[in-house]
């Protein structure tokens, strides 16, 4: 069991570089399998997700080595393909195995998924889109696919934009017989990086990106060497840390096409921030205030599909929000239990009211005093953690390993930001 142990009142100000994107490194793990040569992935996170997908390719067959965020990967041959069920168990991203193990083996036996609680997370769009380019299906508690005759592809329709699901048919789809045309697809900056390393393995992609994707399979992919883009969801979660803290920060490591609606909320709680073709910079010494709507009506921040607001940012910027004078509504579309985390944030003196569970009305400037508290999912413990840096005292932050799950050497870049932030470990 690992705490953080969080003085608040710290001076926040300095330069942090984010690591590689987690979501990127996630997938791109499971789709290595669909080649028998070496890839080298540069720019990996060393997080405890990303050590979870290897350990579930090394079971597989995948051989590897993974030092100095540089990933040398080779899967001359799989062994089974059948995924452990306390692996699943690990994280969200174990399901994207079904897709390469169907295009080099035809079979492929995986088990529920885990990762955060933050409501139901649905998969109907990886099997529609398996089931739809060949693969026969069967089991509740297991997910059998069958393909014997291969995959072929198709035109495909998502009900909603899922990421995951998006990946999977990409994966799947790169080697297919023919051409697979997805519309609805997610257009995040990490399902286009998925799909540059895929064609930097020799796939046929075209219109990643964007909500319509065609598909062009090969017979086979080859090695490649790549590196993973930044994480903006890492960079955002520093942002705040900063617009909360009324600190001033240099970010980088940076798309600045990537930061554009992340700048445009920002806008909304008084906060203003610089992007560079590789560092985004937010001064100091600024006051922040909620810009009311046109008229004096308060404000909604939502989330959504991208280009919409990420529904991983809505944690921190929420903390941001109760040092923000004025008043908010954050509305959580995708989620149904992201928002529960607010009560912790209640009990630390926030001015807030949780509606239901997908809104929250937040009325700031509050002055936060320190508490113990648990880490309920990745993104709400980053929260926590911001919320920590602002309050008065020092609060302890239990279940840090899952934190861990997202951001890389956390403690170590809060403390060159001059934050006081210390691990203790318990048996």
């Amino acid at each position: 069991m690992r705490s953080l142990v969080v003085k608040g009142g710290a001076d926040i100000r300095g330069s942090v570089t984010v690591s590689g994107n987690k979501n990127a490194a996630l997938p791109m793990i499971a789709a290595l399998l669909l080649t028998d040569e070496e890839v080298v992935l540069r720019n990996v996170p060393d997080i405890l997700d990303v050590r979870t997908m290897l350990d579930i390719a090394g079971e597989l067959g995948a051989e590897f080595s993974f030092e100095n965020h540089i990933l040398r990967f080779r899967c001359s041959k799989i062994r089974t393909t059948c995924v452990p069920k306390e692996m699943c168990a690990r994280n969200r991203t174990s399901i994207l195995f079904a897709a390469p193990l169907l295009a080099r083996c035809g079979r492929a036996e995986l088990y529920p998924p885990g990762g955060d609680v933050i409501g139901r997370r649905r998969l109907d769009g990886h099997f529609y889109g398996l089931i739809k380019l060949g693969a026969e299906m069967s089991g509740i508690d297991t997910y059998c696919f069958d393909a014997p005759s291969g995959l072929a592809g198709r035109e495909l329709f998502l009900d909603e934009a899922s990421v995951t699901a998006t990946e999977q048919i990409l994966i799947a789809a790169a080697t297919a017989k023919g051409r697979t045309t997805l519309y609805n697809a997610a257009c995040e900056p990490h399902v286009l990086d998925l799909a540059k390393l895929l064609n930097a393995m020799g796939a046929k992609i075209s219109g990643a990106g964007s909500n319509t994707v065609e598909i062009d399979g090969v017979e086979r992919l080859h090695g490649t060497e790549y590196t993973v883009v930044g994480d903006h969801i890492e960079a955002g979660s520093f942002l705040a840390l900063a617009a909360a803290a009324g600190g001033e920060i240099t970010v980088h490591g940076t798309v600045p096409r990537h930061y554009w609606m992340l700048r445009r909320v920002f806008e909304r709680l008084g906060i203003t921030m610089e992007l560079h073709a590789d560092r985004i910079f937010l001064p100091g010494g600024q006051e922040p205030h909620v810009e009311c709507d046109f008229g004096g009506h308060i404000p909604q921040i939502s989330d959504g599909p991208w280009p919409q607001y990420p529904s991983d940012m809505m944690s921190c910027t929420i903390v941001a929000a109760t040092q923000s004078r004025g008043t908010v509504m954050f509305f959580e579309k995708m989620f149904e239990s992201r928002i529960y985390f607010a009560d912790r944030l209640i009990s630390m003196g926030a001015n807030a009211i949780v509606c239901d569970p997908h809104r929250v009305v937040i009325t700031g400037k509050a002055q936060l005093h320190a508490v113990t508290m648990s880490s309920p999912d990745i993104r709400a413990g980053m929260a926590m953690v911001i919320a920590a840096l602002c309050a008065r005292g020092e609060s302890t932050i239990h279940s840090a390993e899952v934190i861990y799950r997202g951001y890389e050497n956390l403690v170590e870049k809060l403390t060159g930001l001059g934050a006081d932030i210390t691990e203790h470990i318990s048996c």
